[in-house]
């Protein structure tokens, strides 16, 4: 709790200002591959450095992503297209062919069956997103001989800063599209797409600093990504998260008194498929993935119409993901403990793979973590809740210029970074009871049961 009430509004603003004045010297954001994002590591560094942490900043290579020019037009009108990250290029002359409209059922255009009736060689293919990955969408148009392909938004706008991922080899263009339009460019006989991009080998880095006190076989890791989409400055996604955990560890210290020794990172390269915490995780190996407690993630805290939702790890909301590995139950049960205390009922989100808890996960390691909404629409019982609009966004700036300090909803952003504390203090100082995580030999047999 002192923890907690140690990390202070006024100071998590003032460092998102921080954050958003790197951004606005070098060209609007903090992206990977870019001068914000190493003036970015750099500032954590320093700070850090300041409180007396012993430092790293690990590299890791990763395929960095321009686009020159976006343009598609249908009838000789012009329609909004952001290429999707990792998207391959056009060329300045673009494609026009006719189209094909995938139909729309649960899994849109995930299974080869989908074509079944469609001839799909030669054309620019309509698809929903949903269901499964943006790469899987591509990699079965493609095998239908597609030569491009147009994703339709489930959500009003533009599919902004989506992206086929890190690990994909796409072989078709592929361009988003907001869900208003999706209908028009079905309707069309013939579209023109002109997505100029260009790809390239990066060196990004992780910043990473661990306690000198509390037993480095019970670690407790506390996360956050860095790194901001091209298009802004990423003040809440996810300069509210790193903030958060920033400060944490500025107000904990070096050599606190507790149990469980707490090392924190800040990844890089999250928004084009969680390359610095995937590649962090890879790099361990067994024992030093079994000297890994749990893991807390923070990502988006502030958001403007926010929500108050923890890590759903006993998948009791029954949706998605199944539930996170074993300890994943308690780590929910000790955040929704911290909201009540405060008068707020808080609800569950999936485990969807969208943030750096993915990798910890996939291995075993527990994880959880408080959230206040992405791209995600409240709902009318969530505003009777919280407060804020029923029927919008929870972040309306999500991935956008707009994702700035003066879009912060400073009352929901001091309880969530209040809670990353208080998270981080509870498992510092002890790992037991019933809301702890596996030891000893209970945590090998609790991974080998999950990753088999």
């Amino acid at each position: 709790a002192a923890l907690a009430d140690a990390v202070q509004i006024d100071t998590l603003m003032a460092r998102l200002s921080d954050l958003e004045r790197i951004a606005n010297d070098n060209g609007g954001n903090r992206a990977v591959g870019t001068p914000g994002y190493d003036a970015s590591v750099d500032y954590v560094v320093a700070a850090l450095e300041g409180a007396g942490f012993e430092v790293e900043t690990p590299e890791f290579d990763t395929t960095g992503f321009t686009v020159d020019r976006e343009a598609l037009t249908v009838a000789g009108a012009p329609l909004e297209v952001r290429a999707l990250g990792m998207s391959p290029s056009t060329g300045p002359d673009g494609v026009s062919a006719r189209v094909v409209r995938v139909p729309t059922d649960d899994t849109p255009g995930c299974e080869a069956t989908d074509y079944d009736g469609l001839d799909a060689a030669g054309a620019v293919v309509i698809v929903d997103r949903g269901e499964c990955t943006f790469a899987d969408k591509e990699r079965i148009a493609a095998e239908q001989g597609a030569v491009a392909l147009l994703a339709v938004n489930s959500e009003e706008g533009p599919l902004a800063a989506a992206t086929l991922g890190d690990e994909a080899e796409p072989r078709i263009p592929v361009g988003g599209v907001a869900r208003e339009d999706g209908d028009r460019l079905a309707a069309a006989s013939t579209v023109t797409l002109t997505l100029e991009t260009r790809t390239e080998t990066v060196t990004s880095r992780n910043v990473v600093a661990q306690t000198r006190t509390g037993a480095t076989d019970n670690v407790v890791v506390v996360g956050a990504h860095l790194d901001s989409v091209p298009d802004g400055p990423g003040i809440n996604d996810n300069g509210s998260g790193s903030v958060a955990v920033l400060e944490t560890a500025l107000q904990l210290g070096a050599e606190p008194d507790v149990q469980n020794a707490v090392r924190f990172a800040f990844w890089g390269a999250e928004e084009v498929g969680l390359v610095g915490s995937s590649r962090y995780v890879d790099s361990l190996s067994e024992e030093e993935r079994l000297d890994i407690a749990l893991y807390l993630n923070f990502d988006m805290l502030g958001s403007p119409n926010p929500g108050y939702l923890v890590f759903d790890g006993d998948d009791s909301d029954g949706v998605g993901a199944g539930p996170g590995p074993e300890g994943s139950a308690g780590i929910e049960r000790t955040f929704a403990t911290f909201f009540a205390d405060r008068g707020i009922a808080v609800d569950g989100t999936d485990f969807d793979g969208r943030s750096d808890y993915g990798p910890f996960v996939d291995v075993g390691i527990p994880a959880g973590g408080v959230f206040s909404g992405a791209d995600d629409t409240k709902s009318d019982e969530q505003a009777g809740k919280w407060g804020g609009t029923a029927g919008e966004p929870f972040d309306p700036n999500y991935h956008k210029a707009e994702d700035t300090v003066a879009n912060i909803d400073r009352d929901a952003y001091a309880i969530a970074a209040a809670a990353v504390a208080y998270g981080t203090g509870v498992y510092a100082l002890s790992l037991d009871g019933p809301d702890g995580v596996p030891t000893g030999e209970e945590r090998v047999r609790a991974r080998a049961e999950f990753t088999e």
